[in-house]
């Protein structure tokens, strides 16, 4: 695809469609990555949105008893303090 460089104020910069942007899930900032002679756009992503809710959940399910004590056999609690 090829995109026109345009003035915006003092700067330039490219438009693009808002298909595209609604494809890749692009929202308001993108990560720039420069790449072996390439610019690479890339969605910036939130790996831990939604955690909140989900661990809301599981508390109210009484899902969220842990898997692995909190201290070991060889640990004292003081030692944590």
């Amino acid at each position: 695809m090829e995109l026109s460089i345009i003035k915006i104020g003092n700067s330039k910069g490219i438009r693009i469609k808002k298909s595209i942007l609604d494809r890749y899930n692009i929202k308001d900032k993108v990560e720039l990555i420069f790449e072996r002679g390439r610019i690479i756009l890339k969605p910036i992503s939130k790996p831990r949105q939604g955690w909140e809710d989900a661990f809301k959940s599981m508390h109210d399910h009484h899902e969220d008893n842990l898997l692995i004590p909190d201290i070991f056999e060889e640990e004292t609690e003081q030692e944590w303090n």
